[in-house]
């Protein structure tokens, strides 16, 4: 009778974590060793996250900080959840504030230097599709210039009613690319992107603030907590 597969012994030796399993038990050993070498830690939130922006701020911080985005129950855990499970006193008041957008600046810069930062932190970018549009933009009867005549099949696919008349693209008639407070179409980003406006920046704010003998709440930051990121 052949052997049940069921019966089979299974080596644990050889049994290997979930990929997911180490990466996040290695962002929760990072931040406890942060919590350790730093002498205080935010919670931040932002608006219209730029990847590359963010780096640059990390670059830029290395040598006195680390900014941490990660899931927010992997933080919660590296922080602690509660006074029994905290890595330092008052720790846990931190995991409460991360919701939504947020991430964790641990840092050993003076509280105003953090703040001032912050306060002038600010990346001026394209907006993307479905972000919401903080002015009207109406292109108006007539040539555009800017554009070359290679250009009109392109623009003829952005919505745009256009011609070539003399080599020269030109609106037959007004078009209106969004409208303020409206989210803005596919076809109305890329079109804003070919005009050269800019209508998303990257903000950040502070949250919170913990050192070993102080809890600070902002309340600027609070206002922003908890918003979707869709620019």
């Amino acid at each position: 009778m052949p052997k049940s597969k069921r019966n089979r012994p299974v080596t644990l030796s050889k049994t290997k974590k979930k990929p997911g399993l180490e990466r996040k038990g290695k962002v929760v050993a990072e931040i406890k060793d942060a919590i350790d070498k730093y002498s205080s830690a935010y919670v931040f939130t932002y608006d219209n996250m730029r990847n590359q922006k963010l780096k640059d701020l990390r670059e830029q911080l290395k040598s006195s900080s680390r900014i941490f985005l990660a899931g927010k129950k992997v933080m919660q855990i590296a922080l602690g959840r509660s006074p029994a499970d905290e890595a330092k006193t008052g720790l846990h008041k931190l995991s409460k504030f991360l919701l939504g957008n947020s991430g964790l600046l641990f840092t050993n810069l003076p509280r105003d230097d953090v703040e001032r930062m912050f306060r002038e932190f600010e990346e001026h970018d394209f907006a993307r599709t479905g972000s919401t549009a903080t002015e009207t933009v109406e292109l108006k009867e007539g040539p555009l210039e800017q554009f070359t005549h290679e250009m009109e099949p392109f623009l003829r696919k952005q919505g745009l009613p256009v011609r070539l008349n003399k080599g020269v693209v030109e609106l037959v008639a007004d078009h209106v690319v969004c409208e303020e407070g409206k989210p803005l179409s596919p076809e109305a980003a890329q079109t804003l992107r070919l005009l050269g406006m800019q209508m998303a920046t990257f903000r950040l704010y502070l949250v919170c603030r913990w050192s070993c003998d102080d809890f600070e709440v902002y309340e600027e930051g609070m206002k922003h907590l908890g918003a979707d990121d869709s620019s």
